[in-house]
C-alpha cells in the first residue's frame, strides 16, 4: 500500500522559490516582448502569422530577447527547484504573482494607466491564489510516481499533444492570441506535470525508459510552448499574455495534480470547497484584467503595432536593445 507523505518544514521553502521563480518569469516575458516587437519593427513583417527563419535569427541577436530568455530560463531552474520540495498543486498557481508584475511593469513602459477594474482584477486573483496556495499548504500531500502515473500522463500529453499541432497548423497565418495562449498555457501545464514526474521518480531512484519517455515529452511540449509563446506576443501585450498564462498553466497542473497525481487525496471536504472558490476567484480576476486592460482592444493592439513616426510622441522603449 502506499504512503502518503505529509509536508515537513523543508517542503515549505519550495513557495519562496516558486515566488522567485514568477518574478523572473516576469521580467524574461517583458523583455522577450520587447525584443520581438523591436524585430518586427526592423523586418516589416508581423510574427503574428507564424515565426519565420527571418524572425528567428534577427530574435538571437536582439539583446532584450536572449536577456528575457536568460532570465526565463533562471525562472525555470527556480521551478524545478520548488516542485521538487512541494506538491505541483502548491507551487505551480504561485505563477500569478507573474501577471502582476507583469501588469505594472508593461504599464510603466507603454505609459498606459491601470483603472480601478484592472486593480480590482489584480487583487482578486492574487487573493485567490494566496488563498488557495496556504490552503494547500496544509492539506495537499507528496505522492510516490508510479508507472501507472507516468502512462496515464504521457497518454494524455500524446493527445493533447496532437490536437494542439493541428490548432497551431490551422491557425497558423491568422493573428490569434487566444489560440496561441490558451495553446501555451495547456503545454507548460503538462511540461511542469513532467518535471515534477522526473524529479519524483529520481527521488524515487527508478530513472529507467519510461522516465526518459516523460523527459523527452518534457523538452517537446516545452519547445512547441515556446512558439507558441513568441507567436502571441506578436498578437497582444506582454501582460495579457502572461494572465492567459497563468489561469491555463495552473489549472492543467492543478487537475492533474488531483486527478493523476492523487496530492489532495487526503484533503478534507472543506479545503476542496476551498480549492474550487479560491481558484475561480482567481480565474475571475485574471479574466477580468484581460476584459479591462487598456491595451485589450483592437484598437489598442492595432496603435501598439502600428509603426512609429520618428519625433511622434516619446521615445520607444528598448529603443537601443
Amino acid at each position: 500500500m502506499e504512503e502518503v507523505a505529509s509536508l515537513d518544514p523543508t517542503q515549505f521553502l519550495g513557495i519562496p522559490l516558486a515566488l522567485l521563480g514568477a518574478v523572473l518569469l516576469a521580467l524574461g516575458a517583458q523583455y522577450q516582448s520587447r525584443g520581438l516587437n523591436k524585430v518586427e519593427r526592423l523586418t516589416g513583417e508581423s510574427a503574428g502569422s507564424g515565426l519565420s527563419l527571418r524572425h528567428v535569427l534577427a530574435l538571437v541577436r536582439r539583446p532584450s530577447w536572449v536577456s528575457g530568455t536568460l532570465l526565463l530560463g533562471l525562472a525555470v531552474l527556480f521551478q524545478i527547484g520548488s516542485l521538487s520540495l512541494s506538491p505541483l498543486i502548491i507551487v505551480q498557481p504561485i505563477g500569478v504573482v507573474g501577471l502582476v508584475i507583469t501588469s505594472i511593469l508593461n504599464s510603466r513602459v507603454s505609459g498606459v494607466r491601470l483603472g480601478s477594474r484592472v486593480k480590482t482584477s489584480i487583487a482578486m486573483a492574487v487573493l485567490g491564489i494566496v488563498v488557495f496556495v496556504t490552503v494547500a499548504a496544509f492539506t495537499a500531500s507528496d505522492r510516490p510516481i508510479t508507472d501507472g502515473t507516468l502512462v496515464e500522463i504521457l497518454i494524455t500529453f500524446a493527445v493533447v499533444f496532437v490536437v494542439v499541432v493541428l490548432c497551431f497548423i490551422g491557425f497558423r497565418h491568422r493573428s490569434i492570441a487566444l489560440v496561441y495562449i490558451v495553446g501555451a498555457g495547456v503545454l507548460y501545464g503538462f511540461v511542469a506535470t513532467f518535471a515534477k514526474a522526473v524529479i519524483g521518480r529520481l527521488q524515487q531512484g527508478e530513472f529507467e525508459i519510461l522516465t526518459w519517455v516523460c523527459v523527452a515529452a518534457l523538452v517537446s511540449g516545452a519547445l512547441l510552448g515556446m512558439v507558441f509563446v513568441q507567436n502571441a506576443y506578436s498578437s497582444g501585450p506582454p501582460d495579457l499574455v502572461v494572465a492567459g498564462l497563468t489561469v491555463i498553466d495552473p489549472i492543467v497542473a492543478v487537475l492533474i495534480g488531483i486527478v493523476i497525481l492523487d496530492e489532495a487525496a487526503g484533503a478534507p471536504l472543506w479545503a476542496v470547497v476551498v480549492f474550487v472558490l479560491s481558484g475561480a476567484l482567481a480565474v475571475s480576476g485574471v479574466l477580468g484584467l484581460a476584459k479591462f486592460h487598456p491595451q485589450s482592444g483592437v484598437s489598442a493592439l492595432a496603435d501598439a503595432r502600428a509603426p512609429r513616426t520618428p519625433g511622434a510622441g516619446s521615445a520607444e522603449p528598448g529603443q537601443a536593445d
